[in-house]
């Protein structure tokens, strides 16, 4: 890629949480081809922990956080952002409130997997979901994954609650070790159990907690799926224009 008539500016809305937000910032300078500083792409980054939990609001146990996200959105489209990029899945489930209000496209990170999904070599026919219990709730993945035909397994409730969102709290909290790999390790091994033949770590903070090398099984990172999907969408507008 060459800078010189590059106009596409990266708005990245995060805080969701910060640690999350600044994983996926450093996958964005990762997967961006280039050489030196200028190759990179243009990033407003907004990070907003205040942002209400979003699991909480979708489970009826917590504020509505739309409010917060267009208030973050327009932040981004003030400072610059030509487009706009969520790395929270949970977040998604409230894209439809925002996208029509913000006046800028927004790349969709669950639909960009699914997407990913369908180049996997053996063909994906079934893939795991490790999320948040909101996720899961809202049938973000479920809607995206049958669009391409592919079967969903789930958690059950009890390993939903003990295993995988103890394992997202502790990466929020900033405390996980090794007790925090071992119970995503167990949930994702219970999945393959049931024929996944992928595991999405569906949830920003999973992959700061499960090394891909812990399952036997492709673990697909949606944070990196969709900074690649923003710098397909970069070189297409440079070499455009």
């Amino acid at each position: 890629m060459t800078t010189s008539t590059r106009t596409e500016i990266i708005g990245i809305l995060g805080g969701m949480g910060p640690a999350a937000t600044a994983d996926f910032y450093a996958k964005l300078v990762a997967t961006t081809p280039g050489t030196s500083d200028q190759d990179h792409l243009r990033t407003v980054i907004w990070s907003d922990p205040t942002i209400p939990d979003r699991t909480e609001a979708l489970l009826g146990d917590g504020p509505d956080p739309t409010p917060w996200l267009l208030d973050g959105s327009r932040v981004l489209r003030e400072a610059g952002a030509t487009v706009i990029a969520i790395p929270c899945n949970t977040a998604h489930a409230f894209v439809p409130r925002i996208a029509d209000h913000i006046g800028l496209p927004i790349v969709h990170m669950i639909g960009e997997v699914a997407r990913h999904l369908t180049t996997l070599s053996p063909r994906i026919r079934t893939a795991g979901l490790l999320a948040t219990t909101g996720t899961v709730r809202a049938g973000l993945y479920q809607e995206w994954l049958d669009r391409f035909g592919i079967r969903l397994v789930l958690p059950d409730a009890g390993n939903q609650d003990h295993e995988v969102m103890t394992a997202i709290h502790a990466v929020k909290a900033g405390t996980y070790d090794d007790t925090t790999t071992a119970l995503l390790t167990r949930a994702a091994r219970r999945l393959t159990e049931q024929g996944a033949q992928a595991v999405v770590a569906g949830c920003t903070e999973i992959p700061l907690g499960l090394p891909a090398d812990a399952v036997d099984v492709p673990l697909v990172d949606p944070a990196l799926v969709l900074a690649q999907a923003l710098v397909r969408r970069a070189t297409a507008e440079n070499t455009a224009a």
